[in-house]
């Protein structure tokens, strides 16, 4: 059954393919085999978190293939599970192969070591949110979302537009502004977002708490660090989340759960290896 795409999410595969093949795939004309029927696999060759398979199917069916899915994204694949099967014409499987093929390795690499990060977190805090930033490849902020959630983890900010997140760059705009004027003003033009600062330093976190912030992102804290804020924060008449960011991953995940984060904030899953993908190509019967 051929995948439903919005017109957007249309145009941005149909983009993938042009970028690949702008003029024609060179080296089947040459060889005059574009009308010979065939049949492309994928598979798994390591154990994976699989992510954007639905894309890819997607992108093989633009091409004029049918496409039969064998696991979703978000599922755990084993070494040599099936991904998916598709059917056509020479022409279609081999000008959409490879562009599928690095579309389901380059996102499930991110899937994978989001999972592994969320896997860590959740042994130590159950249910602890792990939130992926906006540090992701620029053009491409559809599928990193969708890599992101199959990893089980959620997106920290989309972009500019939907969150207030106080930055020190902001703040060397604003002079001598007290904190609390910078949160009141804040809450008076956007009344109905919750207002996010990073901060540097434990004192710093616990002015901005004072202040008013609702979440006081951590910036490079030690687990040691998270541990002392979260401590001080208790003694607090209201007390704001507490996001532990930057350099957050798989290996320290659980050092900073256990230290009192809400929410672990990272960008690690991006840097991610991309998982390796078997694809077999073979001249087939097309199936009715």
């Amino acid at each position: 059954m051929p995948h439903v795409l919005t017109t957007a999410h249309r145009h941005d595969l149909q983009a993938l393919l042009r970028d690949d093949v702008p003029y024609g795939d060179l080296t089947t004309e040459a060889l005059g085999i574009g009308a010979e029927a065939g049949l492309m696999q994928f598979a798994a060759r390591d154990r994976m978190v699989l992510a954007l398979a639905e894309d890819a199917a997607a992108l093989i069916e633009l091409a004029g293939c049918r496409v039969e899915l064998h696991a979703t994204s978000g599922t755990v694949l084993e070494k040599g599970a099936p991904i998916l099967r598709a059917q056509g014409a020479a022409a279609g499987l081999l000008r959409s192969w490879k562009v599928a093929q690095t579309l389901i390795e380059i996102w499930s690499g991110v899937a994978t070591e989001a999972a592994a990060i969320v896997r860590a977190a959740r042994a130590v805090v159950p249910g602890i949110a792990v939130a992926c930033t906006r540090k992701n490849v620029p053009g491409a902020k559809s599928f990193a979302v969708a890599a992101v959630k199959a990893g089980g983890a959620v997106m920290h900010r989309l972009g500019l537009s939907e969150t207030i997140l106080v930055f020190p760059e902001h703040r060397a705009f604003l002079g001598d502004t007290p904190l609390p004027d910078i949160a009141e003003r804040l809450r008076r033009t956007a009344p109905e977002k919750r207002l996010v600062i990073e901060v540097t330093s434990v004192e710093q976190a616990i002015a901005a708490a004072a202040a008013g912030f609702d979440v006081i992102q951590a910036e490079k804290f030690p687990p040691q660090d998270i541990e002392a804020l979260a401590a001080r924060m208790r003694t607090l008449p209201r007390r704001p989340i507490i996001a532990a960011a930057g350099g957050v991953n798989a290996q320290n995940a659980a050092a900073y759960a256990a230290a009192g984060a809400d929410v672990l904030v990272t960008s690690a899953p991006y840097l991610a290896r991309p998982c390796d993908v078997q694809v077999r190509i073979t001249g087939a019967p097309v199936t009715a």
